[in-house]
């Protein structure tokens, strides 16, 4: 076996409009109804570009087939943050401003790698990574 790539981050929220709105304003992912039996008011999927649904969003009481406590949205856990590759990165500094978030600026030059850092509503910290050549 060999992983290929990170397929979706799932995160469990008691403010499931509001995240997936954010997710919509901030990265521009399509948010969707979820398959059956989940309803929209138990989960949604936000969708890249290319129709795949890289984040789901549960509300708190949405049935899960591996169940855990959920306590908190804060911290996120052992998860120190999720790290998205992304591209037009100023543009993304510009929605990061028009929503008036509060982020930080990272990187590394030696790989040509700039990175922003970012809070979604439930303490997830984003590294959005934009990779140049």
């Amino acid at each position: 076996m060999t992983v290929q790539s990170l397929d979706h981050v799932n995160i469990i929220t008691p403010r499931l409009d509001e995240t997936a709105t954010f997710y919509t304003a901030l990265l521009g992912l399509e948010r969707r109804d979820p398959p059956h039996p989940l309803t929209p008011q138990q989960a949604l999927w936000m969708h890249d570009e290319r129709g795949h649904p890289v984040l789901h969003l549960n509300a708190a009481d949405c049935p899960r087939r591996f169940d855990r406590a959920f306590t908190s949205p804060e911290p996120a856990g052992a998860i120190h943050h999720v790290a998205l590759a992304c591209s037009g990165y100023d543009d993304t500094i510009a929605r990061i401003e028009r929503l008036g978030l509060d982020y930080q600026i990272g990187g590394l030059a030696s790989i040509k790698l700039r990175q922003l850092f970012v809070f979604d509503p439930n303490g997830v910290l984003l590294e959005l990574n934009f990779h140049s050549s």
